[in-house]
């Protein structure tokens, strides 16, 4: 009975392994042709776009390029090439090659710089407290050096070829400044009063000067008002920049001078209607002196005794102090002239000359070359008959002598209409504000 049932159990296995071994075929075949078209169905639209875009041939070459330059002060080397600059103050009695030595320089590279042109003036005569700075990049070697030359900083670089130079110009500011004050005692006294400098004063009695004798015209109770300008830089006051505009009352007469500058750069100084205050001529030839002898027909000659006309007028200052034209003209003599000494002539034109003696020694002008109104023809001394530094002016019209204290000056020409209209329109905000000090002054007085 048990055989029998194994030979029906191989039958029926028999019967069914066909069919069982045919599903797993075709499963498998079903699977794989499944997977085939899922395949196709995702990359043939891709290839038909393929088809529609030109076919690009890429070729590959070898360039020869040039060498990577490598710039030293970028990347990996920070610092490399930047200026390593060391200030110096100039110690007293401290010179150049002492600097040197102190900063461990050679002085061949010394040398070098000295010979630069226009560079050892500016390195041999230093002055204690004077700023120098110099590029050393390493011990001992020096790549560069710059200082202070007025204005401008010069920088003086050794290179391979020799000295290069490099100027930059410093900026400067101009401060603008009023001040006011009267005179009690003197004209000294109360600029030192109302806070200014005695160049301000100087300044401002040079563009004055032809309205008002500052020798012996000042009075008490006579006052001014100054506008002008300071030039600083980095906070610190450098010098004096100029009188803008100024209003003097002496003796009850107002006098005032705007400064104004022409189209071409040239500097002068008018009154509110625009004419020079300069005039033709100076009364003065020199600064501040004081009056030692006048002009006069019966003087006694300090040295012979004897009575002899003196034709001009003696201004007594210090040897060496700066004379200047009295007006524009022409050197006629330049050189020594008996009693006068060294002296100078110079011819103005129609018919007038001046002359200026007993100088120390003359200026840069010769005979035949043309001067301005204040240019420095020579200085004062004591040359010729002289009993003392001085200086003798004579002021001649057609050869006849005048007293040059009271001569009729000519009147200068007042600007031009056409230049009239730029003049009141540059010089409105200094008159303005001269105006409003001087309101001030007598809304305080009432």
């Amino acid at each position: 009975m048990q055989h029998h049932n194994e030979s029906a159990g191989d039958h029926a296995s028999r019967n069914a392994s066909p069919v069982t071994s045919w599903s797993r075929e075709h499963w498998a075949l079903a699977t794989l042709l499944a997977t085939l078209a899922v395949f196709t169905i995702s990359i043939v639209p891709g290839l038909a776009n393929a088809t529609r875009e030109p076919v690009v041939a890429h070729n590959t070459f070898e360039l020869e390029l040039p060498p990577i330059s490598i710039d030293p002060t970028e990347g990996d080397a920070p610092g490399m090439g930047e200026p390593d600059w060391q200030q110096v103050a100039v110690a007293p009695g401290q010179t150049f090659g002492q600097l040197f030595g102190q900063l461990g320089l050679s002085t061949r590279d010394m040398y070098r710089l000295l010979e630069h042109p226009g560079a050892e003036q500016a390195l041999t005569r230093i002055r204690a407290g004077q700023q120098f700075e110099f590029d050393i990049p390493n011990p001992g070697e020096l790549r560069a050096v710059r200082f202070e030359r007025g204005d401008e900083v010069v920088q003086l670089a050794l290179t391979e070829e020799g000295v290069e130079e490099s100027v930059t110009e410093r900026q400067v500011q101009r401060r603008v400044m009023m001040a006011s004050g009267e005179v009690r005692s003197s004209l000294f006294e109360a600029g030192e009063r109302a806070g200014i400098a005695n160049s301000t004063l100087f300044a401002m009695a040079n563009v004055l000067e032809n309205s008002i004798d500052f020798s012996r015209d000042i009075r008490v109770g006579d006052r001014f008002h100054v506008i002008y300008e300071e030039i600083w830089r980095d906070g610190e006051r450098l010098r004096d920049g100029g009188v803008v505009a100024a209003s003097f009352s002496n003796r009850g007469k107002d006098h005032v001078a705007l400064r104004y500058v022409h189209a071409d750069g040239k500097v002068e100084y008018y009154d509110q209607d625009g004419r020079p205050v300069r005039g033709s001529f100076l009364r003065m030839p020199i600064e501040f002196s004081r009056i030692s002898s006048r002009f006069n027909p019966n003087r006694r000659h300090p040295i012979y005794g004897t009575v002899r006309a003196h034709q001009g007028v003696d201004f007594a200052a210090a040897t060496g102090t700066p004379i200047r034209s009295a007006g524009n003209g022409r050197v006629t003599f330049a050189g020594w002239q008996g009693g006068y000494g060294r002296t100078v002539i110079v011819d103005h034109g129609r018919g007038i000359t001046t002359l200026y003696a007993h100088m120390s020694r003359l200026g840069n002008y010769r005979v035949g070359q043309r001067v301005t109104q204040g240019n420095v023809i020579g200085y004062v001394g004591a040359t010729g008959t002289a009993t003392g530094p001085h200086l003798h002016y004579e002021f001649r019209v057609n050869g006849a002598h005048r007293d040059p204290l009271t001569v009729t000056l000519p009147k200068p020409e007042p600007l031009p209409a056409n230049e009239l209209a730029r003049f009141r329109a540059q010089t409105a905000p200094a008159l303005a504000q001269i105006q409003l000090i001087d309101g001030r002054r007598l809304a305080l007085a009432e």
